[in-house]
């Protein structure tokens, strides 16, 4: 079990990782919770929800659940509408519990309703995914709206993060795709051995528990001394968007859940490996990463999409300011820099990227 602590400016938490934590929950919990809300997905509750329940329920503790559909899709406005008034329903107060048992939608989900249920309770991120070792720290909470990901959010970190690793034997090949994406963003931010072990791993095979904890440390310490310094994001935190700019905008163009999210910033993080070339007159690792997401079986072509209609996808990206898409890039790897680009030069830079990808 390795545990670190996140510094925030209201409050500090602890985030534990290891073997069967799921039994003790209540162990990592801050303090003692009357009522307890679980926010989980139609995949993970059969999986983990009841066995959660039975950890957390006694005489003096009432524990309910809800399940949204699950996909990206539940992101939104009208399933965010219902967990308040489930919440409601189930006589939630201000001094009760919401525990987000999922990926990463269902903890940006859950804690969003958190966040603003009677102005703001105590929540608890249970990651099930390895992308949620991203999502599950850091305090960014949010819902989707269709013009663009993450647009309707706050900033509200969570009382603790338990993240039971026993949870990712039951996770499909995409889902493994989709958070090491993220473990490999974190790599190429902060320390190249870092990256270079991380493109050692084999997504095919079985992975160990002992490398994926190794992995999701370093991936959650990356983010912590990020976040530590830089909690609302009016500066470095920006960084941790390296691929996302493009990402997300693929992933608003195709309609959430056409693509995973780590499957759409594996493009992004491409497409910032060579604008970074271009704009610092750098060699980065563009063909080390574009072998292991081939050999991984991440998908490297997509429909035709409009490059300007791209652009205004990417002019919504949270960074950008003034109508001009702020781009995290490399001057090598660990050595992230923002730069704005202009919409001529992203254009010529879009076309020539998804010209070598095949796609245009």
């Amino acid at each position: 079990m390795h545990r670190q602590t996140i510094r925030t400016s209201t409050h500090n938490y602890d985030v534990t990782v290891g073997k069967g934590l799921l039994s003790e929950f209540v162990n990592y919990l801050p303090k003692h919770y009357q009522q307890v809300f679980i926010i989980t997905d139609t995949i993970v509750q059969p999986l983990y929800a009841e066995a959660l329940r039975k950890s957390l329920e006694t005489k003096e503790t009432k524990v309910a659940i809800s399940v949204v559909p699950a996909g990206e899709r539940s992101k939104n406005i009208d399933q965010y509408y219902q967990l308040l008034t489930d919440a409601i329903q189930h006589n939630l107060d201000r001094s009760s519990l919401i525990v987000a048992l999922g990926g990463g939608m269902v903890g940006d989900l859950a804690g969003f309703v958190a966040s603003t249920y009677m102005r703001g309770i105590d929540y608890v991120q249970v990651p099930t995914t390895i992308l949620a070792h991203d999502s599950s720290v850091g305090g960014k909470v949010a819902i989707n709206h269709p013009e663009g990901k993450n647009l309707i959010g706050h900033f509200y970190p969570p009382r603790a993060v338990v993240y039971d690793v026993e949870t990712l034997d039951t996770l499909p090949d995409h889902e493994k795709r989709s958070g090491y994406a993220e473990v490999v963003k974190h790599g190429l931010i902060s320390c190249d051995s870092f990256f270079r072990d991380v493109l050692t791993v084999d997504l095919t095979t079985s992975l160990h528990h002992e490398l994926i904890v190794s992995h999701l440390q370093n991936g959650i310490q990356v983010k912590a001394n990020i976040v530590e310094q830089d909690e609302r994001e009016s500066n470095i935190r920006k960084f941790l968007n390296f691929g996302h700019t493009l990402g997300h905008a693929i992933e608003s163009e195709l309609g959430y859940g056409q693509i995973t999210h780590g499957e759409a910033v594996a493009i992004g993080m491409l497409f910032a490996i060579r604008v970074s070339e271009q704009e610092n007159q750098v060699t980065l690792p563009y063909d080390e990463l574009y072998q292991w997401l081939e050999t991984n079986h991440y998908p490297l072509t997509l429909p035709d999409m409009d490059v300007n209609t791209l652009i205004q996808r990417m002019k919504k990206d949270k960074k950008s300011s003034n109508a001009v898409v702020q781009m995290v890039l490399l001057e090598e790897v660990g050595r992230p820099v923002t730069k704005n680009i202009s919409d001529d030069q992203l254009s010529t830079y879009l076309m020539n990227f998804l010209r070598e990808l095949g796609l245009t």
